[in-house]
């Protein structure tokens, strides 16, 4: 009799399929051996067709498990109580993790050794054996996900008139050197699980909420569709000069052109968070996370510094000529500001980085500054006056007749409302556009 099963040793009666998820087990831990015609109280029951259930062993090991489990698997027949039992002898693998190709890499295809049983993993663990294992970048490693369609891809490739077969895919990095789909590859696949969430907020805070959209698939259409909708919302204002007419957009569109880009291509994608655009009336933000490059401060990029996170998703850029050269984004920002008093601000804190567009049509008011729109001859103390004696004289006052009592736009409104409920004079009831402000 054989001693009982521990953290190296795993016992089988007889042949079963789940063979196959104890050598995996072992090749994603550390090893080890099960022996099959053994019960599992230790007894030798042995094998009647050694030979036979030999072949079945590595046909199913070399059909089911990916990568090639093979070369770390050697299935022999041993002789235990004068009975047959084939002992399949596992090291740990190198490729892993290895995982049921009818499964994939998720947690009902992927078994790890844990004691004296062998149990699915989750998803944080397959994510952290394959970045242990591949020495690699997020980028590099193998995908969890290798159901894969291409579509957008194929697409913009097309509309560019590049080639992207089988071979193209390897030299760009979506097939790795074991022939599976690399995380570059899911990234741009139809399947991406990465978003972008665009919020749209009424006045300088998030206080009150417009709007909310989420853009999904390859981060090619994410990038398309999230650039089409900014330029919606990207407005165009109109001065004069004499006869002469100037139309000038909130944001200048290779700034915001420039800034998605930066956003897409530099972020860390380990992280499971979306991509943030925040749309105030001042501004726009853009959010990637990860920060900068370990190594790399705010003042490198500067200094024309350029150290790219994912170098084979920006290769992919420059080859669709999305990106000229790297380190050349954020110059490019900055000189769409040349001109404009206020410029771009761009901001990192640990595992974050934010690059903020300031509108060009947004006028910045001092206290003691009178409004264009009032006729020139009220100054924001005085509208507040107004506002507040409204309120006195009404028991109330919304936003809607600030708009009309001082000639004020949505936002100027409720900004002046928000600053005198700050300052102690006005009180606010209820929210969003049911609000009402009261004499505190």
């Amino acid at each position: 009799m054989l001693a009982f099963e521990n953290q190296n040793i795993e016992f089988k009666q007889e042949y079963v399929t789940d063979i196959r998820k104890e050598v995996m087990g072992f090749a994603n831990a550390e090893g080890g051996t099960v022996y099959v015609g053994v019960r599992k109280d230790g007894a030798v029951l042995g094998i009647n067709d050694p030979d036979g259930v030999m072949l079945q062993i590595v046909n199913s090991l070399k059909d089911s498990l990916a990568p090639d489990i093979m070369p770390f698997v050697r299935v022999n027949t041993v002789e235990i109580e004068e009975k047959q039992v084939i002992e399949i002898d596992v090291t740990t693998g190198t490729n892993r993790p290895y995982y049921l190709r009818e499964k994939g890499l998720k947690p009902s295809g992927v078994y790890v050794r844990k004691g004296s049983s062998t149990q699915p993993m989750t998803e944080e663990g397959i994510r952290e054996m394959i970045f242990q294992n591949s020495g690699r970048s997020f980028e590099q490693c193998r995908s969890m996900n290798q159901e894969l369609t291409f579509h957008t891809l194929r697409t913009e490739m097309q509309r560019r008139s590049i080639e992207i077969g089988p071979s193209q895919m390897r030299t760009l990095k979506l097939i790795g050197e074991d022939g599976l789909y690399t995380n570059l590859a899911f990234l741009l696949s139809d399947q991406c699980e990465t978003t972008t969430k665009v919020a749209l907020f009424q006045g300088t805070d998030k206080e009150l909420f417009r709007d909310r959209k989420e853009f999904k698939g390859s981060i090619l259409k994410q990038l398309e569709d999230v650039y089409q909708f900014i330029d919606l919302i990207n407005k165009t204002k109109a001065t004069f000069s004499g006869l002469d007419r100037t139309d000038r957009r909130d944001y200048p569109e290779e700034a915001v052109r420039e800034s998605l880009l930066n956003s897409i291509v530099h972020r860390d994608y380990s992280f499971s968070g979306s991509n943030l655009v925040n749309v105030y009336e001042d501004r726009i933000e853009f959010v990637s996370l990860g920060g900068l490059v370990s190594g790399l401060e705010l003042k490198s990029i500067f200094l024309g510094v350029s150290q790219s996170r994912n170098p084979n998703l920006a290769a992919v850029f420059y080859r669709m000529r999305l990106i000229e050269s790297y380190g050349t984004g954020i110059g490019k920002i900055e000189r769409a500001y040349k001109a404009f008093p206020f410029r771009p601000e761009f901001e990192t804190a640990k595992g974050v980085f934010r690059v903020t567009l300031p509108n060009r049509n947004e006028e910045k008011e001092s206290e003691g500054q009178v409004l264009e729109n009032t006729g020139g001859d009220i100054s924001l103390n005085e509208q507040k006056q107004l506002i507040v004696q409204y309120a006195q004289e009404n028991g109330s006052v919304t936003r809607k007749e600030v708009e009309d009592l001082i000639g004020a736009g949505t936002t100027k409104a409720f900004r002046l409302l928000k600053e005198l409920c700050e300052a102690g004079k006005l009180e606010q009831k209820g929210r969003g556009k049911l609000s009402a402000y009261l004499i505190k």
